[in-house]
């Protein structure tokens, strides 16, 4: 059960992510029912300000010793990449002696430095998580997720995930009573489905080469009709055999893989910016049916077309302006 938590700040301390650290187990909300954590803001020594990303300044009460013998230590995102041995050895330390350790967003990247990513499966912001795998590779970074849990590693995505991954950990210690009164008076969903791949800008591929970039265009401009290989290779005058292999080559992926995938992005943008009911959007973006659009939407992007549309909608936000 988690009864101390303490905070790491340094310079570079990325404020809202501080801050969602803060407004789960820094409040008091005893008068709610909700336990009292013995809380701690740590940082490289007390009393002395450090910098925040937005040139504000955050003055800690505790030094970085006060990391070590918390329940859990919970680590916001903090630029620069620089980061005081004295900071890294003391998580370390915690996390040897039976710390839970909590990241949000790319304070993943603290956790590498102080070695603690090596064989774990972890995320970080999508922005950074090619980052994170490639300074880290024996790390397992998913990319999709709004966090991982490993045990006594937590990691989460970007900004608000944080949120999700602190009552997740509260959850899983203390139960949903718990979690559901913290989560009401910060007016958030105690749970959220779906992951970060919702959120994620897919562009279109352009590795493709200058010859080969027409066929791309043309399948982008006509997706709405049925394609298999070989009428694509028909079209741009190969054998199956050789277009199927150049395909992969140009994009990475098959072509029915990446006709799948620009249907479902295609999709999106329809969800996004038009009232089309469920079954047009399908019949608009190529599959043909509801059921396999929610299929293959799901597979992509991690939630229903509809939970989709429900979010990112900006039909009723134009209707409203």
């Amino acid at each position: 059960m988690i009864k101390s938590v303490s905070a790491l700040v340094m310079d570079g301390l990325a404020v809202f992510e501080f801050g969602v650290i803060c407004e789960v187990f820094g409040i008091d909300r005893s008068s709610d029912g909700v336990p009292n954590f013995d809380f701690k803001v740590c940082g490289p020594e007390p009393g002395r300000p450090v910098r925040t990303s937005v040139g504000a300044s955050l003055t800690p009460d505790h030094g970085f010793d006060d990391l070590i013998g918390a329940d859990l230590v919970a680590i916001p995102a903090i630029g620069g990449g620089d980061y005081p041995e004295e900071a890294l050895e003391a998580i370390r330390t915690a996390a040897a002696s039976g710390s839970i350790i909590l990241t949000v967003c790319s304070g993943a990247f603290v956790v590498g430095a102080a070695g603690l990513l090596d064989g774990r499966a972890c995320t970080t912001h999508w922005m950074h998580a090619d980052e994170l795998a490639r300074m880290y590779p024996t790390a397992r970074v998913d990319r999709n997720v709004l966090y991982v849990d490993d045990g006594n590693l937590i990691t989460s995505a970007g900004t608000a995930a944080g949120i999700d991954a602190c009552l997740h950990l509260v959850r899983r210690e203390l139960g949903s009573e718990v979690t559901n009164l913290i989560a009401r008076r910060m007016v958030v969903p105690p749970h959220r489905d779906g992951g970060q791949r919702q959120y994620i800008d897919q562009p279109i591929p352009v590795r493709c080469s200058e010859g080969f970039a027409p066929h791309l265009d043309w399948i982008l401009a006509n997706l709405e009709k049925p394609h298999t290989v070989t009428t694509l290779a028909r079209r741009a005058s190969m054998s199956a055999r050789t277009f199927a292999r150049r395909f992969v080559e140009e994009t990475g992926r098959t072509p029915m893989q990446w006709v799948t995938d620009q249907r479902v992005l295609y999709a999106r943008r329809l969800l996004e910016e038009t009232d089309l009911d469920i079954d047009r959007v399908a019949d608009r973006s190529g599959f043909g049916t509801a059921t396999l659009l929610r299929h293959h939407f799901r597979r992509v992007i991690g939630v229903t077309p509809s939970d989709y549309r429900r979010r990112f909608s900006c039909v009723d936000c134009a209707e409203t302006a």
